[in-house]
């Protein structure tokens, strides 16, 4: 018991619940909650969860039409495994670790986010480069309540703050500086550093900025931000999602910053541009973007975010400091030199992400492949830029085609990948989906709570 009870604060005299946490492929925060005795008794060995856990969609319904892997049966067991490095108190009397999906055998599930993510990094690793990664949440804040905005079929609520809309606007209501400041002083409490949070764009949007560390530390503490932003929300009264467009506003991104480091020393940096390795790193990520872009836009609606002139890159482009561009690459600062990779909608599932853009950085060291010339102007609109995937389809085709990230993310997870969001377009267009509606009742009722 000493194990379990060693994160123990005076917030908490004694532990009465365990809660272990994992992500699935679509992102959701998934896992059980377990006696302490339970715990101390099965953290070594792990516990069993069944493999239906990767094979419902959203709508809580079974995905067929494509091959299962080998290790999926009817309803078979794999393993949970605690990391104990993330066992933390997270409010009195419950602690909360994080873990990982594996095989009865012993090997990784190959769907399993966070040891896919886990498989780059370590691979990153043998070419003697560490990764620093952050990344920006942005969420929308509505005043109702969670019961109320699903009486309402998640449509027609209120920003939380007022309607003003511009980016970084201070004039807030106290309710949403009240919400974001409890939201800071959660996550203080459990331990997850905080950069920043600001105004965005859309009327009721905030971004909140997690300080830069390793790949793996940085998707831990994503997914529980995103669990405490919920949970703030539901004790306020108020709700949250992570909708890549969850109104007829702006849509919501998850951008990715990453740097990589050799010796302690940040790679990308070069006095009079991008590095060698950067240009590599840039190389690889431009030729695997259109596969990529079915991992880090993942769902029907994170195609309706990108809009033209509306701030979601819309082509597969890089510049310097330009924002326009899908990667952005930030020069000159031995320190703060990296790539801002812009494609990622609210709704990707970071780890995934993250695995995704490492796979790209890893095949342009491997081959050393240079990038096309930086784009300097604007890079909405021009007709003779390649243009990213528009359709959940579109991108499913280009990532089962692309030999680099099949190499790189493996086959298992490709394939099944590609199966589910064949799947969702399905689902799409025979269970109430709208194409031709700015946003429909479908999506609205599928992924404002999930993931």
């Amino acid at each position: 018991m000493s194990e379990i009870t060693a994160t123990a604060t005076d917030r908490d005299a004694a532990v009465h619940t365990v809660r272990l946490e994992a992500t699935n492929h679509d992102g959701s925060f998934l896992g059980k909650n377990v006696a302490p005795k339970k715990f101390a008794a099965s953290a070594g060995s792990g516990f069993a969860f069944a493999d239906l856990l990767f094979g419902l969609d959203l709508g809580n319904d079974p995905t067929f039409g494509f091959a299962y892997p080998d290790w999926r049966g009817h309803l078979a067991d794999v393993q949970f495994r605690p990391d104990m490095s993330t066992l933390v108190q997270w409010e009195p009397g419950l602690q909360s670790v994080i873990g990982d999906y594996w095989q009865t055998d012993g090997t990784p599930v190959g769907t399993c986010p966070r040891n896919l993510a886990r498989k780059l990094v370590d691979r990153l690793a043998t070419h003697g480069f560490t990764a620093t990664v952050a990344v920006e949440i942005e969420a929308t804040l509505f005043q109702e309540s969670i019961h109320e905005a699903r009486a309402k079929g998640y449509r027609d609520l209120t920003p939380l703050g007022g309607s003003a809309g511009t980016a970084y606007h201070l004039a807030k209501s106290k309710d949403w500086v009240d919400y974001m400041s409890a939201v800071a002083r959660r996550l203080e409490e459990i331990g997850i550093e905080w950069e920043a949070w600001s105004d965005e764009d859309a009327a009721g949007q905030v971004e909140l900025n997690l300080v830069p560390g390793d790949p793996i530390s940085v998707c831990d503490a994503w997914a529980r931000a995103r669990q405490v932003m919920r949970e703030v929300a539901f004790e306020l009264g108020h709700t949250v999602t992570f909708m890549a467009k969850p109104t007829a506003g702006y849509g919501q991104a998850s951008h990715v910053n990453l740097s990589l480091q050799r010796d302690g020393v940040n790679a990308f940096y070069a006095e009079d541009g991008p590095s060698p390795t950067m240009r590599h790193a840039i190389g690889g990520l431009l030729a695997t973007m259109q596969g990529a872009t079915s991992i880090v836009l993942p769902q029907i609606t994170s195609y309706r975010r990108l809009v033209d002139l509306s701030g979601p890159p819309t082509t597969v482009t890089w510049g310097i400091s330009n924002k326009t561009t899908a990667v952005r690459a930030v020069c000159g600062h031995p320190a703060y030199s990296r790539l801002e990779y812009r494609v990622p909608g609210a709704d990707a599932n970071l780890y995934l992400a993250v695995a995704a853009i490492l796979a790209g950085v890893i095949a342009g060291l491997d081959g050393a492949i240079e990038p096309p010339e930086p784009v300097n102007d604007m890079a909405w609109c021009a007709p003779d830029l390649e243009r990213l995937p528009n359709t959940i389809t579109k991108a499913a085709a280009a990532l089962e085609a692309d030999p680099i990230l099949r190499e790189q993310l493996g086959d298992e997870f490709v394939d099944y990948w590609v199966g589910t969001r064949r799947w969702e377009w399905m689902q799409f267009h025979t269970a109430g989906g709208d194409p031709f509606a700015e946003l429909s009742e479908w999506e609205s009722a599928r992924y404002f709570e999930f993931p």
